[in-house]
């Protein structure tokens, strides 16, 4: 069957379950094509296209019927659209001809092949119909203030049966909807046809003699529902029978969707053996902490599963049966091959150099994508089969960007968040990636959204407003706890709630933090105080300057080396009295993108030392290799200068972790940290420089390393009581307090935030 339906009032109406019925019917049966016909311009129907919970249209006619276009490529359909356009004389000829009549005040919205205005009835006179009808054009008013100007007999109907006719799709298999008198065209073609319930009563008048129309009881999509079924477009069974079972729930109250598992998975002599995690990420024990107690949770990560191996994929596996009696691991099998381009090559390909402002970098690929959103319906599917009603989902980083879109349909019950900890870009930037509107409409289908920082925040308003039409409904001041106008990501004000598409979505600034016994810990371990009276020792005499991160070109590496370089130039006083400690974690084999990097990293240490080295100093220790945390620490304690500058970073964990090894330790570093890491706007007492200005970066490394004593200090107890404060349990915390407070229509006020406007 074909369905034609109106927009506004009819397929975008109706009783939340049943629109969820209709969608899903739509979805689940190839057998429907769904053509949008619509009175708005085709501008205004494209925000529709990225929202998920709505199916796409195969075509739409909107313009009141002067625009006719592929659904999928937007492309007009020809030769209908052509017809229409010899029709029509001109948008600036007809404008002009109507501007010497009173009472027509011009629709500020888009609008091709047509002229709309807004107007009271008195104001279509005989001389108005008589001036469109000398410009060869029909007059339509409707819903007592809405006038269009269209190409002569053309409408909604009149189209709509050209399109039929050119698809070669029988009348009888078409069912046409609508709830006000500019659909009245698309019912005199002979359709079968449905006014859903609270249509405009000269719609019904109008059509009370017409057999082949029903006066729906329901509004909006109920209506269309009750039609299906009257007209037995579905067969006997209707609607019902094609409808797939959204009552499947399961029993956790929380689900955390990570893409890795909270343990690691090994082959030992061809078993598959669970260990602790080994990786230092403090973000694991914290979301894991959340389970403890009676309270039922599922934690969704892929699993690598070989389907040529004998034994059956076990989908469920506990993570830990004392500390987590409640908590299972969900495992969503993937192929090596799935995870190798959903997870290594795509993400780290074209959305990696995207979000990190490097786009000419990026490297975008149809057949990835598909992979990309394959792997994100999986992670979908699972999750809604452990989620208990009404449960909170906790969804983590870009990765898993399509997951709401899977998943809000499955579950609309459920409570949505998304922690992005990676950083987000500008509209600018974003708007490169070619499934811009696909992301961000996924993205809308969350209840609550959380960043790093509140410039991450208000970046995402700005791309979600180039997508769909945007309310925003409450906004906060960023200061205290924010840097305002004192660094590249600081800001005043941040969008705090959105309206999109009439969901409300909530927007949090939760800047991740440490664990900070743990750090104490590793501080108190013999092998990390063995490890720093070895490097006393080592370097003795000589002033350090750390630079730890991974191998990446968003770590602004090289153009430190060369900063480092350049001090020496500048300050010769500095030679043989200041070394620069840089710890380089390699990127994993299969990451070839890095090998030029490398190069030209090794090659100026190479070139330093060359340069400078004198006998017992080297200007540059370069280590290309994986610290333990508990060799960083004592790396952090003997660094009298911290030198981070990412050309672009979501937050710099890494500069908390100094601040809270010299803070544990009573020290006096001093942390120097790029203005475009998100950490920049938290850490109040950071040496601020900026990575892309190499005068910049030489001289303020130059301060830190000539501070004073009281000033050092002074600066590091203001960084280590944020560090101290806002740790990773508060973060979590927070978090979730917010996201439980968003179902109630309320927001958290952080502490230290200014208040809600």
């Amino acid at each position: 069957m074909m369905l034609a339906t109106d927009l506004d009032g009819t397929f975008l109406a109706g009783d939340p379950d049943n629109r969820q019925r209709l969608y899903q019917l739509i979805n689940a049966h190839p057998g429907i094509t769904l053509v949008f016909v619509t009175g708005r311009g085709l501008e205004v129907v494209v925000p529709l296209l990225s929202d998920p919970a709505i199916p796409r249209p195969d075509y739409i006619i909107c313009d009141v019927g002067a625009t006719v276009v592929d659904g999928e490529t937007l492309q007009p359909v020809y030769p209908v659209q052509s017809e229409i356009e010899q029709r029509w004389p001109g948008e600036q000829v007809v404008a002009q001809r109507m501007a010497m009549f009173p009472g027509l005040d011009r629709q500020e919205v888009p609008q091709q092949r047509r002229c709309s205005w807004f107007c009271e009835p008195g104001a279509v006179t005989d001389r108005v119909r008589q001036a469109a009808a000398d410009l060869g054009c029909d007059l339509l008013f409707s819903a007592g203030m809405y006038l269009d100007c269209l190409p002569l007999g053309v409408n909604k109907g009149s189209t709509l049966r050209r399109l039929v006719e050119h698809l070669g799709e029988s009348m009888e298999r078409v069912l046409v909807a609508g709830d006000t008198l500019n659909d009245l065209s698309m019912y005199e073609q002979g359709f079968m046809g449905v006014c859903v319930g609270e249509s405009e009563q000269g719609l019904l008048e109008a059509t009370a003699d017409r057999a082949k129309v029903l006066h729906a009881r329901l509004s909006g999509c109920g209506g269309i529902l009750e039609a299906v079924s009257h007209f037995g477009f579905l067969g006997p069974l209707g609607v019902d029978s094609e409808l797939r079972d959204l009552e499947i729930k399961g029993k956790a109250d929380l689900v955390m969707v990570y893409h890795r598992l909270p343990y690691e998975e090994v082959i030992e002599d061809g078993k598959l053996v669970r260990r602790p995690p080994t990786s230092p990420n403090g973000i694991l024990p914290t979301l894991l902490s959340f389970f403890g107690g009676d309270q039922p949770g599922s934690w969704v990560a892929w699993s690598i599963h070989d389907p040529r191996q004998r034994e059956a994929f076990e989908v469920h596996t506990k993570v830990d049966a004392e500390r987590y009696p409640n908590l299972v691991a969900a495992r969503v099998a993937l192929s090596k091959d799935d995870v190798d381009v959903f997870y290594k090559r795509f993400s780290k390909e074209a959305f990696w150099p995207t979000l990190h402002t490097f786009w000419e970098r990026a490297v975008f690929r149809e057949e990835d994508w598909a992979v990309f959103l394959k792997v994100n319906r999986l992670f979908a599917e699972r999750t809604a089969a452990e989620a208990a009603e009404g449960a909170v989902v906790w969804l983590h980083d870009y990765n898993l960007w399509m997951v709401p879109a899977f998943l809000r349909p499955l579950r609309p019950d459920l409570n949505i968040a998304f922690f992005h900890h990676t950083y987000f870009p500008s509209a600018d930037v974003f708007n490169v990636l070619p499934w811009r509107r696909e992301i961000i409409g996924s993205l809308l289908q969350c209840d609550y959204i959380g960043f790093h920082i509140p410039r991450q925040a208000e970046n995402f308003v700005d791309v979600a407003r180039g997508v769909a039409p945007l309310e925003v409904l409450e906004e906060r001041g960023c200061a205290p706890r924010y840097l305002t106008y004192g660094c590249a990501v600081g800001l005043d004000r941040m969008t705090s709630r959105i309206s999109v598409h009439g969901r409300q979505i909530g927007l949090g600034a939760h800047p991740v933090g440490l664990d900070i016994g743990r750090v104490q810990n590793v501080i108190d371990s013999d092998h990390c105080q063995q490890l720093i009276a070895e490097l006393r020792d080592q370097l003795q005499g000589i002033r350090v300057v750390l630079s730890v991160e991974r191998l990446d070109y968003t770590k602004g590496t090289y153009a430190k080396l060369l900063a480092f370089e350049a001090l020496l130039e500048a300050h010769p006083e500095l030679v043989g009295k200041v070394s620069l400690i840089t710890i380089c974690v390699p990127a994993a084999r299969e990451m070839t993108i890095y090998d030029e990097l490398i190069s030209q990293i090794e090659q100026a240490v190479g070139r330093i030392n060359g340069r400078f080295s004198r006998v017992g100093w080297t200007p540059v220790q370069f280590f290309y290799r994986a610290v333990p945390f508990e060799d960083l620490v004592a790396y952090y304690l003997m660094a009298d200068v911290m030198w981070i500058t990412p050309l672009r970073d979501g937050l710099n964990l890494v500069a908390k972790e100094y601040v809270a090894t010299q803070g544990l330790c009573q020290g006096s570093g001093v942390l120097v940290l790029s203005e475009f890491a998100g950490a920049a706007a938290e850490l109040h007492g950071a040496l601020l420089t900026n990575p892309h200005d190499p005068h910049d970066l030489r001289d303020t490394l130059y301060i830190g390393l000539t501070l004073g004593k009281a000033e050092r200090l002074a600066r590091l107890r203001e960084l280590f009581g944020v560090v101290q404060y806002n740790d990773i349990r508060r973060w979590g915390d927070e978090f979730l307090q917010a996201v439980r407070q968003g179902q109630d229509g309320q927001l958290l006020l952080q502490e230290g935030v200014g208040e809600v406007a």
